[in-house]
């Protein structure tokens, strides 16, 4: 039988993590501030929830789910925000458009959709093994497998095609 973890115990966990629930949850909003208050709002859910968690050795995929729910949340809140479309931008001196035209992997990571980002976030930059981004994804092993093969196979044909570009010169 697993031990029920208190509250003390919640809280190292996410002490212990925290850098990485942070960079979790900027390459989903790719923003220091929302990111911050994303992670926030995870750490009070966690502490408020902490009693629904069976077994701490789960800590840490118990937490990192919040942290992606939290930032899931938040983006579906942000879409019904209005955004300012390119001429409005321009009035008030601001561009949607990045000055930097270098393609590298973080504008790859950019174009790939959350489900598969998520992936290569807990798999590549939190060395999570397959079998724990199940279980933070609440999905089948298999699924992660193919997302994460998915994945890879779209960073190679964005990197590939803006590479392209360049030689050619178009990009």
């Amino acid at each position: 039988m697993f031990a029920s973890p208190s509250s003390k115990e919640v809280l190292q966990c996410i002490l212990q993590h925290k850098e990485n629930a942070y960079r979790l949850a900027y390459t989903y909003v790719r923003n220091p501030d929302d990111a911050l208050d994303i992670i926030q709002e995870a750490i009070q859910k966690a502490l408020a929830a902490s009693k629904s968690l069976k077994d701490v050795a789960q800590a840490k995929s118990w937490f990192y789910r919040i942290v992606i729910n939290a930032a899931l949340d938040f983006l579906r809140k942000k879409k019904n925000v209005v955004t300012l479309d390119e001429e409005t931008l321009q009035t008030f001196g601001l561009s949607s458009h990045d000055a930097y035209k270098d393609f590298d992997l973080e504008s790859a990571m950019n174009l790939l959709p959350s489900l598969y980002r998520s992936v290569v976030v807990l798999r590549y930059f939190e060395d999570m093994k397959i079998e724990e981004i199940a279980q933070v994804l609440n999905e089948n092993v298999n699924t992660i497998k193919t997302r994460l093969y998915e994945a890879l196979r779209k960073l190679r044909l964005f990197m590939n095609d803006e590479n392209l570009n360049k030689v050619d010169g178009n990009g």
